[in-house]
């Protein structure tokens, strides 16, 4: 116990990640571990473990006789596990507090490095203690006969880096299930308890919308008769609509239905979003369902009919879908239903997956102009013909005095900046055969001995 006093604080700080401190599969997880001592501290040992896990968990009870017995599902996923000593404890297999074959070290007093190439996952460490310069090159790393590392009083520094895996899950909290992931440090003392540090971090695995299967469009339909004391109200029918699959919080869904009401009872219709958390242990199965946004429609009259152009259903700030994980499923649908009076409700779902990356504001533009480029291509191809045809005589399309204009070559003012490049390089490419030379001399001249025709024959 009388270490608690010379111990000031004892914690565990992360870098801030790409996003704010969210991170994603593949990338490098770094922080430090800060210890500041009041005293002269002994230490056995410092390490640091990084872990991510997925847990499923509920109890289902059911009577036997005059006892109620409870059946415990539990199920387990890891996603991370690995752990770095950054203070070896002398001896053993875990090694010893000298640095390794191949190690560098480098200081000034005030703050020493040590490079350890043969020790992954970590690729460095700092310790930085607040004492004069004019002190040797090791400080704070002192040995007790071998058996303990000796931390002089100040601050002291001990940063770590972790190379997170490519498949991670979305980091999660439910009713009967969480994913969650954390860095825990150990300080290790001589006749003491273990000391220890806690730092949870989230993880977002992302969700690209702009994929072929999640721009599809989803549409169903759905039919129901309306019953009640056996007797036949009519018939409610509904069809719905919407542009894609995928969506990203803060997007508006819009709605395109049409509710036909043949029955003698007055509906409602309404639309939902709809999540669905599922767990899974020992081959059962625990499912959370919950309405995240909703909107509901007018009233609709025995044998009238509604149709919804685009009602609009915005999606409010939520998690994105869990598709991945072998014991967790987070799922969303957009459910249309019609409340009719005296019998079950007409439901028709829609799937949706709720991502991370947003829609490409030039996405759909894109492909759109590319089809219509490949449709114009050909219908010149059809235009075209494969045999050139013969065009018409010249003389009969132009007159003379069109003639004698055209044969005037233009002048520069008149070109302007109209054609960039050789303009009769083009007609090489035109693929009807060019018209007969003109001449003033007839060259098919009628004979004489020809005899012309009467007009009154």
């Amino acid at each position: 116990m009388q270490h608690l006093g010379k111990i000031r604080s004892f914690a565990l700080e992360l870098a801030g990640g790409p996003a704010q401190g969210v991170y994603r599969g593949g990338e490098l997880l770094s922080g430090q571990v800060v210890l500041e001592l009041s005293k002269v501290l002994k230490v056995r040992a410092l390490e640091v473990c990084a872990r991510g896990l997925a847990t499923a968990h509920w109890l289902e009870s059911r009577s036997v006789g005059m006892n109620t017995v409870y059946s415990d599902y539990t199920a387990y996923e890891p996603y991370l596990r690995s752990r770095y000593q950054l203070i070896r404890e002398p001896g053993g297999e875990r090694g010893s507090r000298c640095p390794a074959p191949g190690s560098s070290w480098e200081g000034d007093g005030a703050c020493t490095r040590l490079w350890c190439s043969s020790l992954p996952p970590v690729q460095w460490h700092l310790w930085r203690c607040d004492l004069p310069k004019a002190i040797s090159i090791f400080p704070f790393l002192q040995t007790d006969n071998g058996e303990v590392t000796v931390l002089q009083a100040g601050k002291h520094e001990f940063p770590f880096t972790f190379q997170l895996p490519e498949t991670l899950a979305t980091s999660f909290e439910g009713r009967h299930g969480n994913v969650r992931y954390w860095v825990k440090a150990r300080l290790h003392r001589p006749w003491s308890v273990v000391k220890k540090a806690k730092k949870e971090f989230t993880v977002i695995e992302p969700i690209d919308i702009n994929t072929p299967a999640l721009l599809a469009p989803q549409a169903g339909v759905k039919e129901k008769l309306a019953r009640a004391w056996y007797c036949n109200r009519g018939q409610v029918s509904v069809s719905a609509k919407i542009d894609r699959k995928g969506y990203t919080p803060g997007e508006v869904i819009p709605i395109f239905a049409e509710i036909d009401n043949c029955s003698t009872r007055t509906v409602v219709p309404k639309a939902a979003i709809i999540q669905t958390q599922t767990f899974i242990a020992r081959g059962a199965k625990k499912q959370k369902k919950s309405v995240v946004a909703s909107i509901a429609g007018d009233s609709i009259a025995a044998g009238k009919r509604e149709v919804w152009h685009g009602r609009a259903l915005k999606i409010p700030p939520v998690g994105p879908s869990i598709l991945q994980c072998r014991i967790i499923r987070v799922e969303y649908a957009l459910k249309v239903c019609v409340d009719i009076p005296g019998t079950s409700k007409l439901l028709l779902e829609l799937p949706l997956v709720i991502g991370t990356i947003p829609l490409h504001p030039f996405g759909s533009r894109t492909s759109s102009i590319s089809s219509q480029y490949s449709v114009n291509l050909d219908w010149l191809r059809m235009v075209i013909p494969e045999e050139p045809e013969a065009p018409p005589e010249y003389s009969s399309v132009v007159s003379s005095e069109e003639s004698a204009q055209n044969l005037s070559p233009p002048c520069q003012g008149e070109l302007g900046n109209g054609l960039e490049g050789p303009f009769f390089a083009y007609i090489q490419e035109f693929r009807y055969r060019p018209p007969p030379l003109y001449s003033e001399v007839d060259p098919n001249p009628t004979s004489d001995s020809i005899r012309p025709r009467c007009m009154t024959c």
